[in-house]
């Protein structure tokens, strides 16, 4: 067995196959892959609903006592890699669990079961899913619902911003 190190410099710099793969076998060393079954095709776009702004701040209504699940709300907002058609926004799990600074991929999963559940309630639409999940650690959106997000958040720090700068009366 042979057995070789990279600098974070050197696995950023390489093609985006070999950071796939380094962070494949990352994932399955650890033993940090997502609770998906491995049988499950990756869900098609058209299961994804594009949800508005008006969406987005229905399913915080309904997830806002759970921090974690705002966390992984908000941090959707952020541009992830669109591919595919019709497109959908890929997130990696593993970033999201980065990002929002959860103990472990399994968290991330149940927050975002959490916003899928709080979204077939805003839409009244068993059906209605705010995400779907491939094989390989992704989280998937669509696109609109990534921009929707984005603009709840801006929206969101704006009121905050005007509130502050307010005099008082």
């Amino acid at each position: 067995m042979t057995g070789i190190t990279l600098t974070a410099e050197q696995i950023r710099n390489a093609p985006a196959p070999v950071r796939q793969w380094i962070e494949q076998e990352v994932i399955a060393t650890l033993g940090l892959a997502p609770r998906t079954p491995e049988a499950a095709p990756p869900p098609q776009a058209a299961h994804l609903v594009a949800c508005s702004v008006e969406d987005m701040a229905g399913v915080l209504e309904h997830i806002r006592g759970v921090l974690p699940a705002v966390n992984v709300l908000f941090e959707l907002g952020r541009p992830g890699i669109s591919f595919g058609r019709p497109a959908v926004m890929t997130f990696r799990l593993m970033d999201i669990l980065h990002h929002t600074r959860l103990q472990d991929v399994g968290l991330v999963m149940t927050c975002l079961e959490m916003i899928n559940q709080a979204l077939t309630e805003v839409k009244k639409d068993p059906s209605a899913r705010f995400c779907g999940f491939d094989n390989e650690g992704h989280c998937l959106i669509a696109p609109q619902t990534q921009v929707s997000i984005a603009t709840l958040w801006q929206t969101m720090m704006e009121r905050q911003q005007a509130a502050r700068t307010v005099p008082a009366a």
